[in-house]
């Protein structure tokens, strides 16, 4: 009967042990996730991003939470800006050696070796920032509410120090650049800070994003020659009626919960009709992108070339269906591919000219 005694003793006391153990965990758990954002980060994904991508797989949690806040999780945002970047360089060359004008091969290779990691950098302080404005708005959206600054992994402190790190690695890839460069590069800046609470004002959100995520097809036209032409301004026109576009299928995947917590884009605006206003911003893209390539100096050859890109806006639009969530997310990401077929045109029609 004691030793019956004893054991149920000692049985509940290790039950109250193994109780206290359990709740000063889960209460560590929750100071550490509110200070340093060490979450299980597996359990909440983000819902585009790759459920197998490197840095989930990879990195230690607590550095998680600001790769996700960059979205280096789903770097198609990076190709996006890169590629105009790219675009203006080519053009820039073609440019000078239509005009004889001396260039430094070696110092374009370099600056686009900088635009490479500046599109990374910028890319992700853009998100972060646009995280900052629009936290309370992403918790209400099921795309968007397992973001690290709405799902609470990290706090909006945290993130405001990140961004400030990330604007200052920024501004050192920047000042490699000429004098000239560096304002142009300066002054997108504006547009970078004004561009997430468009959403609120207007329907076209769309196109204050492609006016600052083309500014790249400026500075890498300027990086070259050092000045802006015509051609370069044809080819940011080109680059911004794009972004309209891509963007626009983009933003159909939520058009139902900006409907309902207020928020405006060209999706609702365009609605069933947003093939036909696909048409003609894709349209206007090939225009501006092909002109600016022939004033540029490119040859008939580029001519021929665009053809391609004007297959794959077709293929675009004929394969869109407004209420496929998955399908608006895949053709989104393809047009990475088509901003790499367009760089590809750009230097294969410079080489068939020159």
């Amino acid at each position: 009967m004691v030793t019956k005694t004893l054991i149920n003793g000692y049985n509940s006391y290790i039950d109250r042990i193994q109780g206290l153990f359990v709740y000063k965990v889960g209460k560590l758990r929750k100071t550490l996730t509110q200070t340093y954002g060490i979450v299980n980060m597996d359990k909440q994904t983000v819902a585009d991003a790759h459920t197998h991508n490197w840095s989930d797989k990879w990195l230690p949690n607590h550095l998680k939470p600001y790769f996700r806040l960059m979205r280096l999780d789903r770097p198609v945002g990076v190709w996006l800006l890169l590629w105009p970047c790219f675009w203006g360089q080519i053009l820039a060359i073609s440019e000078m050696t239509r005009l004889n004008i001396d260039y430094s091969l070696a110092h374009s290779l370099y600056h686009s070796l900088l635009f490479f990691i500046g599109a990374i950098i910028m890319r992700g302080a853009g998100c972060a920032y646009n995280d900052l404005v629009d936290y309370k708005y992403d918790k209400q959206v099921k795309r968007t509410k397992n973001r690290p600054l709405p799902a609470g992994h990290i706090s909006t402190k945290q993130a405001k120090y990140f961004l400030l790190g990330l604007l200052i690695a920024g501004f050192f890839i920047l000042i490699q650049y000429n004098w000239y460069t560096f304002f142009v590069g300066a002054a997108s800046l504006i547009l970078v800070a004004t561009y997430p609470w468009m959403k609120r004002y207007t329907y076209w959100p769309q196109a204050f994003l492609g006016l600052a995520f083309n500014w790249g097809a400026l500075l890498g036209f300027t990086s070259i020659t050092g000045y802006l032409s015509l051609p370069a301004l044809l080819l940011y026109l080109a680059g911004i009626f794009w972004t309209i576009g891509y963007d626009t299928i983009y933003a159909h995947q939520d058009k139902d919960d900006d409907i309902m917590i207020g928020l405006k884009s060209t999706a609702i605006l365009f609605g069933s009709k947003t093939k036909i206003w696909l048409s003609i911003l894709y349209g206007l893209t090939s225009i501006c992108f092909t002109t600016a390539g022939l004033l540029s100096g490119l040859g008939s050859s580029f001519i021929i070339l665009m053809a391609i890109v004007a297959l794959h806006f077709f293929w675009q639009i004929a394969k869109l269906k407004l209420d496929d969530v998955d399908l608006c997310l895949a053709l989104f990401k393809s047009n990475i591919l088509l901003g790499g077929i367009m760089t590809g045109i750009l230097l294969l029609s410079y080489f068939l000219t020159y």
